[in-house]
Formats: structure tokens, sequence, C-alpha cells
């Protein structure tokens, strides 16, 4: 590990020598990666030479053992520095755990209402307000793409982009099925129902990563509507696009421009198709592995909203560490429930000694 992390501080401090170099600020593409791996590696190089310092203490606190006026304050700096020594070990790891290519990128999220009717719709609603509220908490952007409302403002299906540093990283978790247990405002009798929506998260492909033959589209024209007939567009300005060969279809109507509402959905349209081809890739290496925290899998139940307890149960974790205040996560507090899920990955990449 040790002979890898040099190379690693070696890489890092020949991209710093690069981006002093007055002309690499004249390659955009190249600044743009050299700044990116530079923020990659800064962590990692940044214990490693906490490590090599803490080393360091240790042989000096060594050296003083034989000074019998020294040797009570040595053995405390020398407990002290293999305690580090350990707390550091453990961080490289996980810092050299392979990273998700993905992590950097925008998302695209879409929420469903499942089983239960209009409480399934009401529940995708309150979902979206909550991924909302994460978002905003995050200082990220949020773009409705597609929405389908109900009456009673229960949401059948919505589509939506992130846009923010880390947002894959962070949402990359939350797809599957999310299952709520509550006295619906439909219900006149008081009884609990269970109900479910799913919620699918894909990184944002961009163009370079998936190409797509425009024979192989389908593109159709629609006028947009909105709940109630409320935004209705009087032009078609809606876009519907068919990948034939595929059968994914993709709808976008929150723009007034055509040719903004046909961008947007080509964009998404890459990203399914994108995310398709890398679950193929994908698969034979998820099967070996015990369980994924992060499967993407929309017919795994991941989570349980219990309102009358008050508390949110994510099953991907365990022991007192996987449930959660329901008020606090309904209003976008979603960072304690993400790190644990982030910390239980970490956790099974490193007992299956991932590469």
């Amino acid at each position: 590990m040790l002979e890898k992390l040099k190379g690693i501080e070696k890489r890092f401090q020949e991209i710093q020598d690069q981006l002093a170099d007055p002309a690499v600020y004249a390659d955009a593409a190249l600044l743009k990666k050299l700044s990116r791996e530079q923020k990659e590696l800064e962590p990692v190089v940044a214990a490693y030479r906490a490590y090599v310092r803490t080393e360091s203490d240790l042989e000096a606190a060594k050296e003083l053992l034989g000074d019998p006026e020294m040797k009570e304050m040595a053995q405390e700096e020398i407990q002290t520095a293999k305690a580090e020594l350990e707390r550091l070990q453990e961080e490289l790891k996980v810092l050299l755990l392979p990273r998700d290519p993905n992590d950097d990128k925008n998302v695209i999220m879409e929420i469903r209402g499942g089983v239960g009717g209009e409480e399934a719709m009401l529940f995708a609603a309150d979902l979206f307000r909550m991924y909302s509220m994460y978002t905003e908490s995050k200082g990220w952007k949020l773009e409705v793409v597609n929405a389908n409302e109900t009456e009673l403002g229960g949401i059948k299906e919505i589509s939506f982009v992130v846009e923010g540093e880390g947002a894959w990283s962070r949402l990359k978790f939350e797809s599957g099925t999310h299952r709520v247990q509550r006295v619906p405002v439909t219900e006149s009798s008081g009884r609990i129902q269970t109900s479910a929506a799913t919620v699918a998260v894909l990184p944002e492909a961009e163009e370079v990563e998936f190409t797509i033959d425009p024979k192989d589209l389908q593109i159709d024209t629609f006028r947009s509507s909105g709940a109630g007939g409320q935004h209705v567009n009087k032009t078609e300005s809606a876009i519907r696009i068919t990948h034939l060969p595929t059968g994914v279809v993709v709808e976008c109507q929150d723009e007034r421009s055509q040719y903004k509402n046909k961008d947007r959905a080509m964009k998404i349209l890459r990203s399914k198709l994108y995310e398709a081809e890398q679950a193929k890739q994908n698969a034979a290496i998820a099967a070996q592995r015990k369980s994924q925290v992060g499967s993407g899998d929309r017919s795994e139940r991941i989570r349980t909203y219990n309102f009358p307890q008050n508390r949110v149960t994510d099953h991907r974790l365990t022991g007192d560490n996987k449930n959660f205040n329901i008020d606090q996560i309904m209003n976008g507090s979603l960072d304690p429930l993400i790190d644990a899920l982030v910390t239980a990955d970490q956790a099974e990449r490193l007992q299956s000694g991932e590469e």
C-alpha cells in the first residue's frame, strides 16, 4: 500500500508542477483534466503525508525512551502515534478504494407512485419535496423535466435533473422502492395504509460517452399540459422520443421551447441507455457481492417511512444505525442517512477486498 501511495504523491507533485506552467491555462480541456485529477488525489496525498509525519514522530519518541527523565512522556507519545497510525491506515484503505467514475456527474431522477392508489401518488409528491429540500440545502440546481400530477396534489410520475458537484455520489443510493405506512388524508376511518413509490437515479451521460444513431429515434411533438389544465401550452412544444431498438420512451414538456425540450429529452434518453449498458457490464461483478448498498434496482424495497412510529428505516443498514427521525428526513435532512449508506458501502467493499 505504501508503494502505491508514494506513486500517487509523485503524480500529485507532477500535476502541481504542470499547473504552475502558464502554458497549461491556454488549453482549457487539459486544465480541466489536471484540476479534476488534483482534486481527486489531494485527500489521499494529505492522509499519506500525515502518515509519514506520524511515523517520524513515533521514531523520535522511541529514541527518547533511553532518557529516564523523558521516558514517561515518550511512552505517551508512542501510544498516541501508534493510535494515529492505525487510524490513518484505515482512512487510507478507504481513500484507495476504486472511485465511482460517475461521482461528480449530474443526476436524473424519476419518481413514480406505486401500489396504494392516490395515497401512493401523494407520497411520491412528498418524496419529491424531500429531494427538492435536500437539493436546496446542498446548493444544487433542480429542474423538472416532466410531471404528471393528480387533482389532489399527488404525483403519478415526475422526472427531474439535479445539477451540482457530487450529486451522483450522494443520490445514487436512493434508487429502489420507498414504502410508506401512515393514515392517508383520503382515509376517513383512520386506518393505517401501506403504500409505495419507486425512485430511479441515473448519472447524466455526456454525448461522448454514449452515441445514439438518429435513425433509431422516433420523435413526436404534442401540446404540454399541467394538473387541472394549468400551464397549458397552445403550441406543440412538448417532445416524446422513442428509441426504437429498446422501446425506451422519454417525454419532456417543461420548457416552452420545442428545441429545449428536445435537447433535455435527448440527454435523459442518452443517460437511460448508458445506464442500461453499464448494468449489463456490472452484472457479473454484482453477482459476486453479498448485497449492493446502491444497487439501483427499483424492485428492491430499500426504505420504510413509518409515520405513526415517527421513524424512517433503511433496510440496507443494520442495528441502531438504520433508523432515523422521520420529520428531519421528510424535510430534506438526508445527510446522516446517506453518510451511513456511504460508510456501509465502503465497509462492504473493504471486506470483499475490492481493488
